[in-house]
């Protein structure tokens, strides 16, 4: 008979997500084991809200040291509906399609995730609805939050290729002129991952968030892969600071 010390019981409650969307990014996790409590958060350089919410939870699961029955808590139902009702287990035994000719989006991170379910006892999903005063969905919110206006930033090296973000940050004139090459600017550009064609879509939320410094009015889609491109010429920021930079 297993007892509890052979399978611990544990807690984990995720958030995350990115401002704007694509940008930076940041995930909050909180785990809880018996009175044991830990906090967790991580920033990241350019990435997405969907992509947060998974990876909130991977990073969750990559801290158990050994087999756990594992309770997780996301507000997120692309994350609990994806395992719940079988959605990534479905994209794996089809080679991550989708469809006939569309890959999974994020199976990168999907892929990690069965991984890791895998090498627990069991792994059970709870939605919970966000910003609605769940203490521990709150304080997650709160850490995302904070680790993404942070400075120590990762590379989602799943949403961008390593050498486009490495070149906007370190900005040689090496990597800057082998980056602009392929840089998406206009409608029609050619996407860097699937070669077809772009296309200019409007942003619904055209306002600027509390501490938020600017907004993107436009990004450019891929139709097909559904990647997004966001470009300096849709950033519009706020009067002040839009002053600063034309005037």
């Amino acid at each position: 008979m297993q007892t509890e010390d052979t399978f611990p019981e544990v807690n984990i409650y995720t958030d995350g997500g990115a401002e704007p969307n694509p940008g930076k990014g940041g995930i909050g996790v909180i785990m809880t084991y018996k009175e044991h409590k830990k906090e967790l958060s991580q920033g990241y350089l350019l990435t997405t809200n969907n992509r947060m919410e998974l990876m909130g939870v991977i990073f969750g699961l990559e801290q158990l040291k050994k087999p756990s029955i594992v309770n997780i808590y996301s507000d997120s139902k692309y994350v609990v509906d994806g395992i719940s009702k079988g959605w990534a287990e479905k994209w794996k035994s089809k080679n991550w399609f989708r469809t006939r000719t569309e890959k999974a989006v994020n199976y990168d991170l999907w892929a990690r995730l069965l991984e890791l379910i895998s090498k627990q006892q069991s792994v059970t999903f709870n939605w919970v609805k966000g910003h609605d005063g769940h203490n521990e969905n709150e304080r997650c919110d709160q850490l995302a939050n904070i680790a993404l206006n942070g400075k120590e930033l990762l590379e989602d090296f799943g949403y961008k290729p390593a050498t486009e973000t490495t070149n906007n940050l370190i900005g040689s004139q090496e990597a800057t002129s082998s980056y602009n090459k392929n840089k998406i600017l206009n409608e029609g550009d050619i996407c860097r991952k699937c070669n077809t064609p772009v296309i200019k879509k409007q942003t619904k939320k055209k306002s600027l968030k509390p501490n938020q410094d600017y907004f993107f009015e436009y990004y450019l889609l891929c139709p097909n892969c559904k990647t997004m491109y966001m470009v300096e010429e849709a950033k519009r920021f706020g009067n002040e600071r839009g002053n600063q930079l034309f005037s």
